[in-house]
């Protein structure tokens, strides 16, 4: 019945749902679209509809307003945010900027729009490597995720500062995480997200955002995976691959805040148009010179 009726005032209104892979299975499947940071920022970017659901958080609705500034653009959850996203605000990284004029800034996507505004340019985890590798002979910041960053510079040899901030559930995984599913599961193939700390990445058979560890997957020839990342995950990856296993490395991978949405949140914000997301004219107009840098180098 709220599939139905999710879908009739779809068309009436000519709207798009966007969801990320992180969110629960039932919203992934009531979506039009369904991918990874750098997939729904291009087809926010694209799309011919009049309004965009995104089942998301905040950050990511952001991104598609800066985007798509003629469009309205609907967070069905209003309280969906991103703790990593609330860990760099715009004081301390001015201050840092007027201090270190020399750093070229590269802004993870998982920020603020005012944040993005101070970036020279964003990137997504599928993008961030070969983004980067336009400004590997210059001074950098990465910010805000410690991990992402520490994974580049030592994969890149970078001369990059990074900022202390984190997913709190990637950067939770150990190297005991690791080693027990070996064990539990000694044939196959561990794959993790890069927001994970280094020391984990580095004992990883695959590291890449979600699309790449969902392409990963389905392209392999083995039949068991562990997976070091949201669970959410799980439901297109089991969808697309109905004859092999995917476990999670350590059960405590769900945001919170990605699970808030429910079927029932996508229709109230159909029928009343509730919890709009508006960016300020001034700072949507520097943080989408980042994003545009980002979706012509990705």
């Amino acid at each position: 019945m709220i599939e139905k009726e999710i879908k009739r005032l779809k068309k009436e209104k000519n709207v798009v749902i966007l969801a990320h892979f992180y969110q629960d299975g039932t919203i992934q499947d009531i979506a039009d679209f369904v991918g990874d940071s750098l997939a729904l920022a291009k087809e926010a970017a694209k799309t011919d509809a009049d309004m965009i659901v995104f089942c998301g958080v905040k950050f990511m609705a952001e991104t598609a307003k800066i985007l798509s500034p003629e469009k309205k653009v609907l967070l069905p959850v209003k309280n969906a945010g991103c703790a990593m996203a609330n860990m760099i605000d715009v004081e301390k990284l001015s201050k840092h900027k007027k201090k270190h004029p020399e750093q070229t800034i590269i802004c993870y996507v998982n920020t603020r729009a005012d944040v993005k505004a101070l970036s020279d340019v964003c990137v997504t985890s599928s993008s961030a490597a070969s983004i980067v590798s336009h400004f590997k002979n210059k001074k950098l910041l990465y910010i805000p995720d410690k991990n992402l960053g520490a994974y580049l510079r030592d994969q890149m040899n970078l001369d990059m500062d990074v900022w202390p901030g984190h997913c709190y559930i990637h950067n939770n995984l150990n190297i005991k995480d690791i080693e027990t599913k070996r064990k539990q599961y000694p044939d196959a193939e561990i794959l993790v997200h890069p927001e994970a700390p280094l020391n984990v990445l580095k004992q990883a058979d695959f590291v890449g955002s979600t699309s790449q560890i969902l392409n990963y997957a389905t392209t392999s020839d083995k039949k068991t995976f562990v997976i070091g990342t949201d669970k959410g995950l799980l439901h297109p990856l089991k969808k697309n691959n109905p004859d092999k296993t995917f476990v999670l490395l350590n059960e405590g991978l769900s945001c919170r805040d990605m699970k808030l949405t429910r079927p029932e949140d996508v229709l109230t914000a159909l029928k009343e148009e509730r919890f709009e997301i508006t960016v300020d004219p001034s700072i949507a107009s520097e943080a989408k010179t980042a994003l545009d840098k980002m979706i012509e180098l990705s």
